[in-house]
């Protein structure tokens, strides 16, 4: 069984009388430390798809797995898994704290913005992970990593993009997760701070044996990938595994 399965997922938005399918029979699997790329133009299904995974949206049909906990917001019979006992987690079926207990100890986020709390110091931004999560690592030691040791005092504001971007990875990673979400993330930033930005996922993933899912535009970095699934109204259009992924320096676009 692979680390993370969907299979054959419907979401459907309803509007009024008017149904918008966002996700149409997707298919695809992934596999534990693997560095993903997901394309495809806007409204292909990406940020649903992505959604999905971290607990933030329910799909309409279909299965999703993540390390062994299926993922779905419709009641499964155990007894059709052909177990006699079973530990998985059905996430249609938690109550809304158990929903946010899965958001907060399996999945890191990182958004194209942000979000960081301005009034609040650099380290003190990474160290809220730790409050909120059981086997959060060292904020200090993150941010050493991500290359902000001499900037953990300042506040937001006198950061450029690029090392707001980088606290907002080094949060995301200081709690550990199991995956690592990331929506655009170089979205808002120059050639050179994207480029610094994803060779620090690139690293982390390889380094830290994280599964780490970036969403793009950019098909010109999907070399760095080791797996690249396209994505084109609301399917999975085509899946390209890379047997040599390429360091992100060696990318240029």
């Amino acid at each position: 069984m692979a680390y993370i399965e969907f299979k054959k997922v419907n979401k459907v938005y309803k509007m009024g009388e008017v149904e918008i399918k966002a996700l149409n029979n997707t298919s695809f699997e992934i596999e534990k430390g693997e560095l993903i790329c997901i394309l495809g133009p806007s409204g292909a299904g990406k940020t649903t798809c992505l959604n999905i995974l971290g607990g933030m949206d329910r799909l309409t049909s279909g299965n999703v797995i993540v390390d062994g906990k299926i993922i779905n917001d419709y009641t499964i019979d155990s007894s059709k898994l052909g177990k006699k006992t079973i530990d998985f987690k059905f996430i249609n079926d938690l109550n809304e704290k158990q929903l946010i207990k899965y958001r907060r100890n399996d999945i890191g986020f990182v958004f194209q913005f942000y979000n960081l709390i301005q009034n609040m110091t650099v380290i003190e931004n990474v160290e809220l992970a730790t409050q909120l999560c059981k086997n959060s690592l060292d904020p200090s030691d993150i941010l050493d990593k991500v290359g902000l040791k001499n900037r953990k005092n300042n506040f937001p504001a006198q950061l450029s993009g690029g090392e707001q971007q980088r606290v907002a990875i080094a949060r995301a990673i200081c709690k550990n997760p199991k995956l690592l979400l990331c929506d655009e993330p170089t979205g808002a930033l120059d050639y050179k701070t994207g480029k610094q930005i994803l060779k620090l996922l690139q690293d982390t993933c390889r380094n830290e044996q994280m599964t780490v899912i970036i969403i793009t535009h950019n098909s010109a970095i999907s070399p760095m990938a080791d797996k690249v699934i396209k994505f084109k109204n609301g399917t999975v259009s085509d899946v390209i595994i890379n047997d040599k992924p390429k360091n992100i320096e060696d990318i240029e676009w």
